[in-house]
């Protein structure tokens, strides 16, 4: 692979990206500055520590970067489920969202196992 961007987790976590700011654009004003920024700034973390971790050179570094990305994989999971309970968003507004965030989730974990293992 010559870049980051040839990653498929890389390519899904940027439709994640694109999918919660749609998303987000539906919560009530009152939120802009409270969820709307944590939601936005979670998903945009995730592609962006894939691309850091990618440039890393050794693999303990590359690592602790999926993890990083996974980390806020999981905190936007969350944020989506309290969103979910306030009433900001239905399930059904979320199908793609939930898919490509499990996805996104799956791939990192199998990302960073295979590399832990090779300590």
């Amino acid at each position: 692979m010559k870049s980051y961007k040839d990653l498929i987790v890389w390519q899904k976590s940027i439709e994640l990206v694109i999918e919660i700011y749609r998303l987000t654009s539906k919560f009530p004003k009152s939120e802009l500055f409270n969820m709307v920024v944590q939601m936005n700034k979670a998903a945009i973390s995730i592609p962006s520590c894939i691309a850091e971790g990618f440039g890393r050179r050794s693999k303990k570094e590359k690592d602790q970067f999926y993890l990083v990305s996974y980390g806020s994989a999981m905190e936007l999971e969350n944020q989506i489920f309290i969103a979910k309970k306030l009433g900001f968003i239905e399930e059904s507004d979320c199908v793609k969202v939930d898919e490509l965030l499990n996805e996104i989730l799956r791939m990192l974990n199998k990302l960073t196992s295979s590399s832990r293992a090779n300590y």
